[in-house]
């Protein structure tokens, strides 16, 4: 009989991109960091950064810097307003961009709030061998990103596969 494996484990941090929200307030943040934390890993760090270019990839290039941190979730800016930058922030640090999250995840915003999820920019990658997902700013969005495709994916107990096997060849040149 095969033994199950043990979970591993991940640091998270969570990134808050919004002009307007405190830890008070912060209903997406606290959404994910409550469901990170259920679901068995740490969280690594919080900020909220204003939706700023400069400001997001300030406090994301620190955390791919990190070898303490495996995975950033952030939410907000991925809209296409004016002042929603955050896939133009992200990007330019990614080293790979995983691109059926964004697909994938409009697809299932799709069954939610229909049409409106084309207005979703999110994306995910990875840089540095840290996992990059951002969500929009909804708690509904957080809910969705997280429960049915960031957990399964951060569980190395997923199978066919999933991303926390891979990270031991993240760094593979």
């Amino acid at each position: 009989m095969t033994q199950a494996a043990e979970f591993i484990p991940l640091n998270i941090a969570v990134l808050t991109i919004s002009d307007s929200r405190t830890e008070a307030d912060d209903t997406s943040g606290q959404v994910l960091m409550e469901r990170i934390t259920k679901a068995g890993h740490h969280i690594a760090e919080r900020c909220i950064v204003k939706d700023d270019i400069y400001q997001i990839r300030a406090t994301l290039s620190q955390w791919i810097a990190s070898p303490k941190i495996h995975a950033v979730i952030s939410t907000g800016g991925t809209g296409v307003t004016g002042r929603d930058g955050t896939p133009e922030a992200i990007s330019p640090l990614l080293d790979k961009e995983i691109e059926g999250f964004g697909e994938l995840f409009r697809s299932l915003s799709y069954e939610e709030i229909k049409t409106s999820s084309i207005q979703s920019r999110a994306i995910a990658g990875v840089a540095n061998a840290t996992y990059i997902f951002c969500l929009p700013g909804s708690s509904g969005a957080c809910r969705t990103g997280w429960d049915r495709l960031i957990e399964a994916q951060l569980d190395h107990r997923t199978r066919p596969c999933n991303l926390v096997m891979l990270m031991p060849r993240l760094l593979e040149r």
